[in-house]
């Protein structure tokens, strides 16, 4: 029987020490990636989604997210928060991803901006207003280091301390690649370039 509580509270409030402590004893190593998946998975999802508009896509995306952490949780220093290493290893994946495509059937940023969007017009995992739909379409123009800028500042309200962890970045230049999206965003919506 999986425990559900250590010293007193609930197993979904463990610290990165004490799930790390876990995820190294074998007997409790699988229930604390469990645990793991469990905490981080829908916040990544999110993020993934945004960069990557097709939900079977963004769904792999995350899988591999979580393999790559499944290999490399035992190297993990702690020098930086868990969730920041597993945000940064799914913002990675993402990019992975997205040269891929330019690599594979599409030749060009305009061509995979064109099979995202149509990704996003017929997902029936993507629900939003007009004013949704053009942002998504808007921030699908963005080059892909902006577009993650934009979704962790944005979306995702991260500070751009975490967001410098996370993609390795000084916080000056994700204060300008933020900026310069803002300013890209607001013209493409306002202008229905979308």
């Amino acid at each position: 029987m999986p425990l559900t509580r250590i010293r007193g509270r609930p197993m979904s409030e463990l610290s990165d020490t004490e799930l790390l402590d876990l995820f190294r004893k074998e007997e409790s190593r699988h229930y604390a990636f469990n645990l793991l998946v469990n905490q981080y998975q829908r916040r990544l999802y999110s993020f993934i989604r945004r960069m990557i508009t097709d939900h079977d896509e963004a769904q792999d995306v995350l899988q591999n997210t979580f393999i790559k952490a499944w290999h490399g949780l035992d190297r993990f220093r702690a020098d930086s928060k868990l969730y920041s290493w597993l945000y940064r290893i799914a913002h990675n994946e993402c990019l992975n991803h997205l040269r891929s495509m330019k690599r594979g059937l599409f030749t060009n940023d305009e061509a995979v901006w064109g099979r995202l969007s149509t990704t996003l017009d017929s997902s029936e995992h993507f629900s939003g207003d007009i004013i949704q739909q053009k942002l998504q379409r808007a921030l699908m123009r963005l080059p892909n280091k902006q577009r993650a800028v934009f979704t962790m500042k944005y979306f995702e309200e991260l500070k751009y301390e975490e967001i410098s962890t996370i993609t390795g970045t000084s916080v000056g230049a994700l204060k300008s690649s933020y900026h310069i999206a803002v300013k890209k965003i607001e013209a493409w919506v306002t202008t229905d370039q979308t």
